[in-house]
């Protein structure tokens, strides 16, 4: 049969992308391969440098995002390797809502001086734009977490190219189904796997993609040496999570839809944030003792940190000292999962204020 000269659908290609090839009683799935040292003078030689069980995920991941894909331990690994190509004291223009790890992390290499982080509006292009003179990065998250903001990521690109920076996209919430910032010219692309990727709440990974063989090389090389790689079975776990991603993502994105209507037209929701994709929802709430009662009333929701599994979960966001002063104290981010819409409402709305 003629093969079609039509491209797979991003829906089919995360079912198929990353298998073996087709052969008589192989497997479907690239296995778990537990091994830390293999015969000399072939391509992976050693644990540290290569496993199938990787390179199936990053095959798959690659393949979705538009580049090379390398894997990591966790998603603040690959954030620090990414960091790790900014020169000593060079300077990163970084939102100044962006999640607390990586604000963290660029604090602490501030500390000894390794970075220079310069924090701006996101949603301010010119501005943005404008602090990328002199910078050696420019690291974006959009949606931002938690306050749900957008970058105009092409504009950006093109200003920051415009003066040498790099620019590196936190892709985590939008996921390469919703956005694929490689097509918008962003160099680097970063993923804290363990959220919608994984999707199921019981692995650590992270990722970075990018479509420059010079910047994959250094990344891979900051892997190996660093020895942030992931566990063959985390990455096994991780691909076979994110076979359902579509249509995971597709109901989960339905369901925060259907709740942001409803919690739109409550009277103890002062405000809502929604980017117009994905399943994550903010909402601010009078002040922090009314967003605690909602965290703390609820049953089915869960009070949890994490983001992106099939569970709903949710977080006052201003609980953590690291979270930006300019995040309300009264915001919860809501992530949104696969329990039936009306069931999520119902102890939402038991749990809210009423006023």
């Amino acid at each position: 049969m003629a093969e079609s000269a039509r491209p797979l659908h991003f829906t089919t290609r995360a079912v198929t992308a990353g298998r073996p090839a087709a052969a008589p009683d192989a497997p479907l799935n690239t296995p778990v391969v537990l091994a830390s040292t293999y015969g000399s003078f072939g391509e992976l030689e050693y644990g540290r440098y290569a496993n199938p069980s990787w390179s199936a995920f990053e095959t798959a991941l690659g393949d979705l995002e538009g580049g090379t894909c390398i894997a990591f331990a966790s998603g603040m690994a690959a954030v620090s390797a990414v960091l790790d190509l900014v020169p000593t004291a060079g300077t990163v223009v970084a939102p100044r809502h962006s999640y607390t790890g990586t604000v963290a992390r660029l604090r602490e290499l501030e500390a000894r001086g390794a970075v220079r982080p310069v924090w701006v509006d996101l949603t301010d292009t010119a501005a943005v734009v404008a602090a990328a003179r002199g910078a050696s990065m420019v690291w974006l998250e959009s949606p931002t977490n938690p306050a749900l903001e957008l970058a105009d990521i092409a504009a950006i690109v093109h200003g920051a190219h415009a003066v040498d920076a790099l620019v590196a996209v936190d892709n985590t919430f939008a996921t390469p189904l919703l956005q694929r910032p490689l097509e918008h010219g962003a160099d680097l692309v970063v993923h804290s796997v363990t959220k919608y990727l994984a999707g199921h709440s019981d692995l650590l990974m992270g990722a970075v993609v990018t479509g420059d063989a010079d910047l994959a090389a250094r990344i891979t090389g900051t892997r190996t040496l660093g020895g942030a790689v992931p566990s063959a079975f985390e990455a096994f776990l991780a691909l076979r999570g994110m076979r359902t991603l579509p249509v995971r993502l597709e109901r989960a994105q339905a369901t925060a839809q259907r709740l942001l209507r409803r919690l739109e037209g409550h009277g103890g929701v002062a405000e809502t944030r929604y980017p117009g994709f994905g399943a994550i929802v903010s909402i601010v709430l009078a002040d922090a003792e009314a967003a605690d009662a909602l965290v703390h009333g609820v049953r089915l929701w869960r009070a949890a940190t994490s983001l992106g599994g099939v569970e709903s979960t949710l977080e006052r966001r201003r609980r953590w000292a690291g979270e930006a002063p300019t995040i309300p104290e009264g915001l919860v981010r809501l992530s949104v999962g696969l329990e039936d819409p009306d069931d999520l409402w119902d102890d939402l709305q038991q749990a809210l204020p009423t006023r």
